[in-house]
C-alpha cells in the first residue's frame, strides 16, 4: 500500500507542476500587463515593476493552484484509468476510498495554504501594492522642471531657475497670499525630499519675507524645511483581522471573504468529483475530460458568484454542502456502483 500511495502521488505532482506552470505563466503574463497601465500615471522602472509583481504574486497563487489541483488529480486518475492501472488496482481489492484518502492529504494541505494566503498575505500585499502606488503617484506630482511658469505645491506658487545634475533645483522662489499675511521665501538651492509618504522641500541658504497690515518680517536661513505640503494616502492596519473588520470597502471585503473562502476549500469539496471523472473504463466510455473539467470548474464559480447577493455569507455553507451532496451522488453512481 505505501509503494501504491507513492505511486500515485509521484504521478500527481509531476502533473501538477506541469498544469502549474503554464498557468502560472498566464496569470503572470495577464497580471504584467495590468501593471503596465500604471506607466501611463507614474514613473516605474524594472525594480519598481518587480515591486509590484511581488506584491500581487500572491493572488496570482491563489487563483491558480485550487485550479491546478482540481486538474492534475483528475488527470492523474485518468492516465491511470488509460493505462489499465486502475482497473488491475479495483481489481486486487483496492476500493475507490483508498484512492481519495491518498489524494486528501495534498488537498488539505493545500485548502490550509489557500485560507492563509487570502486570509494574511493577500491583504498584507494589497495594502503595500496600494501604498506603493500612492508613494510614487505623490513622486509624480513632484515632478518640477525650470520653466518661465510656475508650479502648484500645495499651497505655495514655485518658481524654478535652473535644474541641477544631482537632482537639486537653483534660485528657487516661493509665494504664499493668504488673508492675514503674504510669505515670500528665496533660495540658492533646494531639493524635494519624501520621507516615509511625507513629501516636502528643503531649501538651502535663503531668505524669507512675510508681510502683512501689522508688520513686515525678514529671516535669513542656512536650512529650511517646508513639511506636509503634500501627503501620500497610506493605507494602515495592525492585523488581518483588523482588516477584513474595518468598514473601508467592506462590501468588497465581504465578496472576497465569500469568494475566497470557497474557492479555498474547492479543492477538498472537488475530490468526489475528480474521482467520478478521472476514473474511467477507456473501452467503454468516451472521454470528455477536458469538457467535464472546464464545465465543474464554471459551474462552481458562477453559482459561488450568482448567489451571493441573495445569501450573503451563507453562501459558504449552502454551496459546500450542495456541491458535496450532488458530487458524492455522482460519485457513487458512476464508480461506487460499478467497482
Amino acid at each position: 500500500m505505501h509503494k501504491l500511495k507513492n505511486y500515485i502521488n509521484d504521478n500527481f505532482y509531476i502533473l501538477f507542476l506541469s498544469m502549474f506552470i503554464p498557468l502560472f505563466a498566464i496569470a503572470t503574463v495577464v497580471f504584467m500587463i495590468k501593471l503596465a497601465t500604471y506607466t501611463a500615471v507614474i514613473q516605474l522602472n524594472i525594480l519598481d515593476m518587480t515591486k509590484l509583481f511581488l506584491f500581487v504574486l500572491p493572488e496570482i497563487l491563489f487563483y491558480t493552484l485550487p485550479i491546478t489541483f482540481f486538474t492534475a488529480a483528475t488527470l492523474t486518475l485518468f492516465r491511470l484509468s488509460t493505462d489499465n492501472e486502475m482497473v488491475v488496482l479495483f481489481s486486487l481489492g483496492i476500493h475507490p476510498k483508498f484512492i481519495l484518502k491518498i489524494l486528501l492529504k495534498p488537498a488539505i494541505t493545500l485548502s490550509l495554504l489557500l485560507a492563509f494566503n487570502f486570509l494574511v498575505l493577500i491583504p498584507h500585499a494589497k495594502t503595500l501594492s496600494s501604498n506603493f502606488i500612492s508613494y510614487k503617484k505623490s513622486e509624480a506630482k513632484f515632478n518640477l522642471s525650470a520653466s518661465e511658469f510656475g508650479h502648484s505645491f500645495g499651497s505655495w506658487l514655485l518658481y524654478i531657475g535652473a535644474d541641477n545634475q544631482d537632482e537639486t533645483y537653483s534660485d528657487v522662489i516661493l509665494f504664499n497670499k493668504n488673508i492675514e499675511e503674504e510669505i515670500i521665501i528665496s533660495a540658492n538651492r533646494a531639493e524635494i525630499i519624501n520621507n516615509a509618504g511625507i513629501l516636502r522641500l528643503k531649501l538651502i541658504d535663503g531668505e524669507g519675507y512675510s508681510y502683512s497690515k501689522e508688520k513686515f518680517s525678514q529671516i535669513s536661513f542656512d536650512t529650511m524645511f517646508i513639511n506636509d505640503t503634500m501627503t501620500t494616502d497610506l493605507s494602515v492596519y495592525k492585523t488581518p483581522l483588523e482588516y477584513w473588520l474595518s468598514d473601508e470597502r467592506k462590501d468588497k471585503k465581504k465578496h472576497k471573504m465569500i469568494t475566497n473562502t470557497l474557492l479555498s476549500i474547492f479543492p477538498i469539496l472537488s475530490l468526489y468529483l475528480v474521482a467520478s471523472i478521472g476514473i474511467a473504463h477507456v473501452r467503454h466510455q468516451k472521454a470528455r475530460l477536458y469538457l467535464y473539467l472546464f464545465i465543474d470548474i464554471v459551474i462552481y464559480y458562477g453559482t459561488t458568484l450568482w448567489l451571493q447577493k441573495a445569501l450573503g455569507y451563507y453562501t459558504i455553507p449552502a454551496v459546500s454542502l450542495t456541491w458535496l451532496i450532488v458530487t458524492y451522488a455522482i460519485y457513487k453512481k458512476t464508480i461506487l456502483a460499478r467497482f
